[in-house]
């Protein structure tokens, strides 16, 4: 774990959410004011160059490319902005194979978290409603021929030939990371999942293994009625209920090194920019395997 890392992890821990805001813009103005150095010492890539390297590092066999992003982590040193990267994966995937970024929606800060937000405002407006993920997933989200699945938090957004298949039905599954999910359909199918500009921390996919489980996982669950949201696409309105995991342990996302191999979870850095690589059944066959053992990547409170 690097010490960036280990620090976010104590922030998340032990700090409130307004003192996390503070050491968060604190960190962002240190490092804005370090750019002209970080420059000098790790170099510029542009959109064209990270393609080249993805080309060499990750290559092509995949039928799903998740991309999970920050153009703002991958700054000073990326110098074209978060459209240049929208394309440049668009392209990278072309016509035969499918795009996908979450659109993840955390709810309004103002009011609080999803749960908070929803029981205030039980409406939640698919194509209005901006994802929380970065503003490079904001313009994939936005652009003509993205299917959206149809989930209040855990939107996703994709395109290409099995876009429409990957995000159909998300708002009737039963946990919104597992089964009938786009989480299930990238475990099903040849997908390879990439962080740019973020560690694995963000591999929504690690969720996959305890919906699939259900009762079976090691790891007790508390009871909840969940919150149903109505869900607006355009003129057609649906219902989705929320229904978190309820597990009462704590998640550690970081024990996935001692599951994973390095084989099957790769990092790396590209110009000092954090990048990762996995494959969506490979983080749920793993986690399958070892919680069948007992293992899981929650920890007793």
């Amino acid at each position: 774990m690097s010490p960036l890392e280990f620090v976010s992890g104590l922030a998340f821990k032990y700090l409130n959410q307004s003192q996390i805001e503070g050491l968060r813009s604190t960190y962002l103005k240190t490092r804005i004011s370090l750019y002209p150095a970080m420059r000098r010492i790790y170099g510029t890539f542009d959109a064209a160059s990270l393609r080249a390297h993805l080309e060499k590092r990750v290559g092509t066999d995949f039928e799903i490319l998740m991309v999970h992003s920050s153009v703002n982590h991958m700054a000073p040193m990326y110098t074209d902005g978060p459209l240049e990267l929208v394309k440049m994966l668009m392209e990278f995937c072309g016509p035969s194979r499918t795009l996908a970024m979450p659109a993840f929606y955390f709810g309004d800060p103002k009011i609080g978290g999803a749960y908070a937000t929803f029981s205030k405002q039980p409406r939640f407006d698919l194509r209005r409603i901006p994802s929380q993920m970065g503003l490079a997933t904001e313009l994939f989200r936005r652009t003509p021929g993205v299917f959206q699945s149809r989930h209040p938090v855990y939107r996703i957004a994709a395109i290409g030939p099995m876009a429409r298949e990957m995000t159909l039905g998300h708002e009737l599954a039963k946990y919104p990371n597992g089964v009938g999910t786009p989480f299930d359909f990238m475990f099903k199918n040849n997908t390879r999942i990439i962080g740019i500009g973020k560690p694995f921390q963000v591999l929504t996919q690690a969720h996959h293994v305890e919906a699939v489980m259900g009762d079976e996982f090691p790891v007790p669950r508390g009871k909840g009625s969940g919150l149903e949201v109505t869900v607006i696409d355009g003129k057609e309105e649906v219902t989705a209920r929320l229904t978190g995991n309820g597990l009462l342990w704590n998640f550690n996302i970081w024990k996935l090194r001692e599951i994973m191999n390095q084989q099957r979870l790769t990092e790396w850095q590209f110009h000092h920019v954090p990048m990762f690589s996995t494959r969506a059944n490979d983080v749920t066959s793993d986690l399958l395997e070892a919680a069948r053992r007992g293992v899981t990547l929650y920890e007793r409170p």
